[in-house]
């Protein structure tokens, strides 16, 4: 049975969409079955950033509602013949998706796949609640910004109001020049505000921007510091204990992943 892990942030602009794809592509690396479902109606982009979009026919709202089997509406990855998308409609509005629908077809993809990874609408109304439902796990991500932070403390406090119990944080786009001049929020208040296990530290990175303009993966850029982190973050989903890489040349950050992961 594989795992269901919903990918989420109180607010948008932080990277989730990306860090599905990059997080799906680095599991697939690893000789993993990934399924990537799109579970934001109506405002559908992980077909972009995953180079999919010119491929999709049907989404998963005809599967649920229109008695499509599930094999027409996956959509496989040509570069990783294991990783497969879900898209989701562009048509239809969050409201009109069943809930226990969702939750089936979840289940029913957990049992042919190693991991599910759902992006997640960001916000906490009815699509968030329907993204979560069929989660085993979540992933919440910051950005290390006051906002940022504020918004996934809230979203950590209603996954844990519906009773997920596994909850990790992944920070993204951190530039440790900022976080040494103070514009930035440094990664220790981050966790000591959002009090949950840190999964990942994934730094600024324009190779990130280039990759998404062309439908690609960074995991598959051998000189990108982010794709690496990606890499790092989808071996310690698959239980591997990997110590975060020195992905930043300023010696702030490096230290400071040295001393918190040789706290493990």
């Amino acid at each position: 049975m594989g795992e269901v892990i919903v990918i989420t942030s109180g607010k948008g602009g932080v990277g989730k969409t990306t860090s599905v794809a990059n997080i799906g592509c680095a599991l697939a690396k690893e000789g993993k079955s990934v399924v990537l479902l799109d579970a934001d109606v109506g405002l559908r982009n992980l077909d972009v950033v995953m180079g999919l979009d010119d491929r999709i026919v049907y989404d998963f709202v005809d599967v649920l509602d229109s008695g499509c089997r599930l094999s027409r509406a996956l959509v496989r990855d040509k570069r990783f013949e294991n990783l497969y998308m879900l898209a989701a409609s562009q048509t239809k509005d969050k409201t009109d998706v069943d809930i226990e629908k969702i939750k089936k077809l979840t289940g029913e993809l957990a049992e042919k796949y190693d991991y599910v990874l759902i992006d997640c609408p960001a916000g906490i109304e009815h699509g968030f609640h329907m993204a979560v439902a069929g989660a085993d796990k979540a992933i919440v991500i910051a950005t290390p910004e006051a906002a940022s932070v504020r918004d996934a403390d809230r979203i950590i406090g209603r996954l844990e109001a519906l009773g997920m119990k596994d909850i990790q944080i992944l920070i993204n786009k951190v530039r440790a020049s900022m976080i040494r001049k103070g514009s930035m929020m440094g990664i220790d208040g981050i966790i000591e505000v959002l009090a949950s296990p840190l999964l990942g530290i994934v730094p600024y990175d324009d190779c990130i921007i280039d990759a998404a303009g062309r439908g690609e993966s960074v995991v598959q850029n051998s000189k990108s510091r982010a794709g690496q982190a990606y890499i790092n973050i989808a071996k310690r989903i698959t239980g591997e204990k990997v110590p975060l890489a020195d992905l930043e040349d300023e010696r702030t950050l490096r230290n400071w992943i040295k001393r918190v992961f040789s706290r493990k």
